[in-house]
């Protein structure tokens, strides 16, 4: 997803094509163990609590989603969890049992919880989410499924693993998070370099998701997204801080190296173009919230095609009222 400037993991390698019988072909895009590395890295850092303002902020907004489903859930799980993103903001008093997977043991040994939640960790992978079927009340995901490379195969996971009524809640980032670090770079190399390179990631779509969630088996779809826009002093605090949060790149077809050359070339695109009227740059993350739930006969249903009574064209008069005119005063 975002770069990783002067400290490679592993060597690139092609991306690898799994055929599946029941679907298109899965290009593995992201290296999941480079992932894992990254993230238990970041976990390990004296300072990761200076790098989490991104993942709380979000992870308090969708726990305060999970506020407003006026139910109690006796069994969820945060998918994804880090450092307890979302797990650290849920009451017991909403979620009777909750169980944080990560990718990385690192980052879940530092999970504190909220007092009065019971609440376990497991070491899984998010790409295999494995628990048995109809056995939980509440799926959360906070900032995690943009690693992912089966996004829908996943959302199938989480159908299957939930109750009849059951409800997914995620958050993600969207397409046009860091679009404008996309561009300086983009426009440094072509011109220090004569082509291009991937050093950010590609993101899901708002548009694409609530297919993916249709094609996993969810309804009553819920879709909105928010923007965080932050300041730094230049592009090198911003690559910096998007270290320290284990987001480095992690594809398989990600550059080995970036030349200084190129990246101060960015780094005055990069002022130059997305300049703060303080000073520093800015930098913008979308964020696509979305809400699903498992289908379920107590569930709202459409009423049956041809049932209705009323005319479209006379949809105003059933909802203005007769006698009721425009009020106000007159000049």
């Amino acid at each position: 997803m975002f770069p990783l400037v002067g400290n490679v993991i592993r060597n690139a390698g092609s991306a690898t094509l799994h055929h599946r019988s029941y679907c298109t072909p899965v290009v593995n895009i992201f290296d999941r163990n480079v992932k894992r590395l990254q993230r238990e890295r970041a976990a390990k850092r004296d300072d990761v609590e200076l790098y989490d303002y991104i993942k709380e902020e979000v992870g308090y907004r969708l726990a305060d989603r999970i506020f407003d489903i006026k139910r109690q859930f006796a069994n969820a799980v945060d998918l994804g969890a880090g450092r307890g993103y979302v797990t650290n903001h849920v009451l017991g008093e909403t979620v009777q049992k909750l169980t944080a997977i990560d990718l990385s043991p690192a980052m879940l040994a530092q999970i504190k919880g909220s007092p009065g939640l019971d609440f376990s960790v497991r070491e899984m992978d998010e790409e295999r989410f494995a628990f048995e079927p109809d056995s939980l009340d509440l799926v959360v995901s906070s900032l995690s499924m943009h690693w992912i490379n089966d996004l829908p195969a996943c959302f199938r996971a989480v159908n299957r693993a939930l109750k009849p009524d059951g409800v997914f809640i995620g958050a993600m980032f969207g397409g046009d998070t860091l679009y404008e670090l996309r561009s300086a770079l983009q426009l440094a190399e072509q011109e220090r370099r004569g082509g291009l390179a991937p050093h950010v990631s590609p993101f899901t779509q708002i548009r694409d998701v609530g297919m993916l969630l249709n094609r996993g088996g969810f309804t009553m779809l819920t879709i909105d997204t928010d923007e965080l826009v932050i300041g730094y002093p230049s592009m090198y605090e911003l690559m910096f801080d998007l270290q320290g949060m284990a987001e480095s790149n992690a594809a398989f077809n990600r550059p080995l190296h970036v030349g200084r050359d190129t990246l101060m070339a960015a780094a005055a695109i990069y002022r130059d173009m997305y300049a703060r009227k303080e000073e520093g740059v800015s930098a913008t993350f979308q964020i696509i919230f979305f809400v699903g739930w498992k289908p379920c006969a107590s569930q709202p249903q459409p009423a049956e095609r041809g049932s209705g009574t009323v005319s479209l064209k006379d949809l105003g008069k059933v909802m203005t009222p007769k006698g009721a005119g425009s009020s106000g005063c007159k000049s």
